[in-house]
């Protein structure tokens, strides 16, 4: 191993989650690049780096660091490097030889004990005197405490948000409680707080890790769609996760309610254990709805014949139902509209639309993804927008900030009339956060198709809503002639209630292959992406949508994109790529977007360059293509629907993955011109009626299945979906 010693010249790259590092080193020898992981590390730093010469094919010569030592700067030159390299705000290379002329070797002395002394240089004044001070020690307390939480396993990302946090209390909250800083610190959670507990020699069975443990499942809980959980099932689900026996569970509830953490509150089933913030808000979204719920005054003659003239003029047929659906989202100020595909909910919301103009209202269309947006803007021919953009999103809705969403409570939506669509897909906190932004008066139109999957996130908004029997609930049945003559729609209706179909292949868009192996099956989807199916719907192979319903697995998301990167997207010179983790990013690929970003900007702009339009915002589900890998600038550009193009830089690749396959719970509210589905054998709780159903009506002109019918016919007599604990309904209904 050899030993160099020099400067930190410049920082060219750094990953602050693992802290790998790349900078240029100075010393007598001149310029080295240095790669290595440092846990904390600056411009200007004297450092004892010891290591060996590596040649990268692309970088040439490089010094691979295994052990760093940052050192004391030993002469008046290191002195002044250090305090000009921008390591100390307001300090810039002129001023940093001034104050070293001055006070010479004794400089790092009189900053920390003599402070005031530094206004006796010219352009110092007391105030910048103690700034200075204060960042230097600041910068000192730090680097020890960057060193103490290393030690155990914390990335320097997160060691830095703790040491803001507690600044230097972090030792004792370490040494005492570190399951606080799960409570505290965003990007903590339970499992490194109990790594760090582990670490420290805090028991197993200690109170402070049985109460954050029964809140850390709880809130798990959430991300499985639960509101609450049963005290039953909370109770062996922390023993489980804990590996401990918890005796006398109603203390540590009781402590946890007097922390207003948890809500308790006895039920026929039982006592049921809430997140204070989601019982808080499940109970306020019930109360805004039953405020929005009121009788509008109208001139029922006049509707009518303002009805029929509608349908004279457009030429639209309504039936009995739609009719009733129209007229009651005049007559109301909350309605619900439900139905299957087919049964012409988009008529009826076009009706309602020429309705509500006649009468000279301002109507605002919605729906909560992009895709789910585009389709209801060409459906309807009026322009709608996401719910998030709806309510002008800025920061973190999700959050404690105080920033969120710019439309709330206190600065309202001014329409008079809003029509939500895909509502199947609102979860708790979206739906709160659009009641929050309408006033009672305005009238709310929720639109959707209960026998979808639930919501990704918590909550069974529409299921609750119908299930309350507080509201005006207008349920479409009436396949249409056109829509009839679609398997597409009849087999989705024939999965919804529970009958077998014939499997003949003499359908004209709905199609199964019968395959038994799982490589079979992924040669089969290629063949039918790359060559069948983009004919036959006239769509480009990236337009065509491999539906699966698991992660994992042989036939799972996972495997299945790294083989189909390899096929639909294969490298070329001149392509360029981007490794992250364990996945690979290729300038071309499907991508999508996993989880909300709030403060993610996108730009639209013209093909000379010039923005045209811009925001905040990428949501779980969004669905995008990769542009341009930018090893310069270290960012990944990926273009959204409406032409919205995305920076990423390379530590959120995180948030992306491949999307040539998706699950079939990330599809929803998206229409494809034609879906795979590769259908095996796999966990019965999960293959159920509403995962085919959703998977089925997702598609346009084409269905396809390739595996087992057998697996097919029993998710068709699988009824059981997983039941989510939520309680929307009764809420809705103590109100009455």
């Amino acid at each position: 191993m050899e030993s160099i010693k020099g400067y930190v010249e410049h920082i060219v790259y750094r990953n602050e989650e693992n802290g790998y590092t790349v900078f240029n080193l100075n010393n007598d020898d001149g310029e080295i690049t240095c790669v290595g992981n440092f846990h904390y590390i600056e411009e200007g730093e004297l450092l004892h780096l010891e290591g060996s010469y590596t040649t990268h094919k692309l970088y040439g010569t490089q010094f691979k660091v295994e052990e760093s030592t940052v050192c004391e700067p030993e002469d008046l030159v290191s002195i002044e490097r250090y305090l000009g390299s921008g390591a100390v705000k307001g300090v810039g290379a002129a001023l940093a030889g001034r104050i070293v002329k001055k006070f010479r070797e004794d400089t790092f002395r009189i900053i920390e004990e003599e402070p005031e002394r530094l206004a006796e240089i010219k352009g110092i004044s007391e105030r910048k005197a103690r700034e200075i001070a204060v960042q230097v020690e600041e910068k000192k307390d730090m680097r020890q405490a960057m060193l103490y939480l290393q030690k155990y396993g914390i990335s320097t990302t997160l060691a830095a948000r703790i040491y803001q946090h507690y600044g230097r209390t972090v030792y004792r909250v370490i040494e005492e409680n570190p399951y606080q800083i799960a409570d505290h610190v965003p990007g903590v959670g339970f499992k490194t707080a109990d790594e760090i507990a582990s670490k420290v020699g805090i028991h197993t069975d200690s109170d402070f890790r049985i109460r954050s443990g029964i809140f850390y499942t709880l809130l798990q809980s959430v991300g499985e769609g639960h509101v609450y959980l049963r005290q039953e099932a909370l109770l062996y689900r922390t023993g489980q996760l804990l590996q401990v026996e918890i005796q006398n569970i109603e203390k540590y509830l009781m402590d946890l309610a007097m922390e207003k953490k948890v809500v308790l509150k006895e039920a026929e089933d039982g006592m049921r254990v809430y997140s204070a913030h989601y019982y808080y808000m499940e109970m306020n979204t019930a109360k805004m709805l039953h405020d929005l719920n009121i009788d509008c005054e109208v001139d029922e003659a006049l509707l009518e014949r303002r009805l029929h003239s509608i349908e004279d003029n457009t030429g639209m047929v309504l039936d009995d139902m739609q009719r009733t659906a129209v007229l009651e989202a005049v007559r109301r100020g909350l309605m619900v509209l439900t139905g299957g595909p087919g049964t012409g909910k988009t008529t009826t919301i076009n009706a309602m639309i020429h309705l509500f103009e006649s009468e000279g209202l301002n109507i605002a269309l919605a729906a909560p993804t992009g895709r789910a947006a585009k389709r209801m803007t060409e459906a309807t021919g009026y322009e709608a927008s996401t719910i998030h953009r709806l309510l002008e999103v800025d920061g973190n809705p999700e959050g404690d900030s105080p920033t969120g969403f710019q439309r709330n409570e206190e600065n309202p939506l001014e329409d008079d009339v809003i029509i939500i669509d895909e509502v199947s897909m609102v979860d708790l906190p979206l739906i709160y956060a659009l009641l929050k932004a309408i006033v009672p008066g305005t009238r709310l139109i929720l639109v959707g198709d209960r026998n979808q999957l639930p919501s990704v996130g918590p909550g069974s908004v529409l299921k609750d809503m119908i299930a309350s029997e507080c509201f005006t609930v207008v349920m479409l049945t009436r396949i249409f002639r056109q829509a009839g003559e679609s398997d597409i729609v009849m087999n989705a209706h024939k999965i919804n209630r529970g009958e077998a179909i014939e499997l003949n292949n003499k359908s004209r868009d709905f199609f199964f292959l019968k395959r038994q192996d799982p490589n079979v099956i992924i040669s089969v989807l290629i063949t039918l992406i790359q060559k069948k199916l983009p004919k036959y719907v006239h769509a480009k192979p990236y337009d065509i949508q491999v539906l699966t319903p698991m992660r994992k697995g042989l036939l799972g998301v996972e495997r299945l994109n790294k083989i189909l990167q390899e096929y639909l997207n294969p490298p070329e010179k001149g392509k360029k790529e981007k490794e992250y983790g364990d996945r690979l990013f290729r300038e071309g690929d499907k991508v999508m977007q996993i989880k909300n970003n709030y403060q993610l900007e996108w730009e639209v702009s013209t093909r000379y360059g010039m923005t045209i339009d811009k925001g905040v915002g990428v949501f779980n589900g969004d669905m995008g293509i990769v542009k341009e890998i930018n090893s310069y600038e270290e960012t990944v550009t990926v273009e959204y629907d409406e032409q919205r193009m995305v920076k990423y830089p390379y530590n959120l690749l995180e948030e992306l993955e491949l999307a040539y396959a998706i699950t079939i719970h990330k599809s929803q509210g998206s229409e494809y011109p034609a879906v795979v589905i590769p259908l095996l054998q796999g966990p019965r709780q999960l293959y159920h009626r509403n995962l085919l159903y959703t998977a089925v009506t997702r598609a346009k002109h084409c269905v396809t299945l390739v595996g087992s019918d057998m697996v097919f016919q029993e998710m068709i007599r699988n009824a059981n979906e997983q039941d989510r604990n939520t309680s929307l309904h009764e809420r809705i209904r103590e109100l009455q």
